[in-house]
């Protein structure tokens, strides 16, 4: 389990087993310079985080020591999504770009732009070579590696409000974004329009994800409520 401040210190914790039991702290990160973004494991021994100190860092988690540390973006590093291999990542930043990364050298690969306006979600397809990306200019867009750009963006007609939040179905066939407005809408990647959308939530809808077994989708809003679709 982890816990980030807005201090910039990562605190990590084991879970216990024995019900009711308090959580161990075993590891606090520190050496970022603004809020933690995000973070992720790549495994027990090592955590990849992103920061408004505009950097991401790789960790070790067994002696809380900096293994790379990554520099490239001019803006304040929201998001990031690794690819199962743990060596290659995308980071998006309120500079509107995203960055994709090789954590074998720690070099940036490709810068892709599109945005106007903050990218403050990120996630990979299932077929590792698109990803989707949520940002303040309330688009959804998606991009292709391969192509080195965006190759389809979805939105209403002058959006009115920012998507907060993205993910994608195991097939790619259905984008999953969640908007400022409490609302939860789900896109066709090929015909470009809205399948439905769900409006249950109150408040902003902050995060949302698919479940592995591509079954789920679970959202989280400022409504203080986490609700569970199928």
């Amino acid at each position: 389990v982890v816990s980030t401040q807005s201090t910039g210190v990562c605190t990590i914790f084991a879970q216990n087993e024995n019900s009711g039991a308090s959580a161990k702290q075993v590891r606090v990160l520190q050496g970022h310079d603004g809020y933690l973004g995000e973070c992720q494991f790549l495994s027990d021994q090592q955590m990849l985080t992103s920061s408004g100190d505009k950097m991401c860092i790789l960790w070790d988690i067994n002696t809380g020591q900096q293994i790379t540390t990554l520099k490239d973006h001019y803006g304040e590093v929201d998001c990031l999504s690794l690819l199962p291999d743990n060596n290659t990542f995308i980071s998006g930043s309120t500079d509107a770009t995203v960055k994709l990364w090789d954590l074998r050298d720690g070099m940036c690969r490709q810068t892709l732009v599109g945005h106007l306006s903050d990218v403050v979600d990120c996630k990979w397809l299932k077929n590792e070579y698109n990803f989707v990306t949520a940002s303040d200019d309330g688009v959804v867009r998606l991009f292709d590696i391969r192509a080195d750009q965006e190759i389809a963006q979805y939105c209403f007609d002058n959006p009115a409000c920012g998507v907060a939040a993205v993910d994608a179905s195991l097939s790619g066939r259905i984008i999953f974004a969640g908007y400022e407005d409490s609302h939860v809408h789900l896109w066709d990647t090929l015909l470009g329009g809205v399948i439905t959308s769900l409006q249950e939530h109150t408040g902003k809808v902050s995060c949302l994800g698919v479940d592995n077994d591509g079954v789920a989708l679970c959202t989280g809003s400022w409504d203080a409520l986490l609700k569970i679709w199928n």
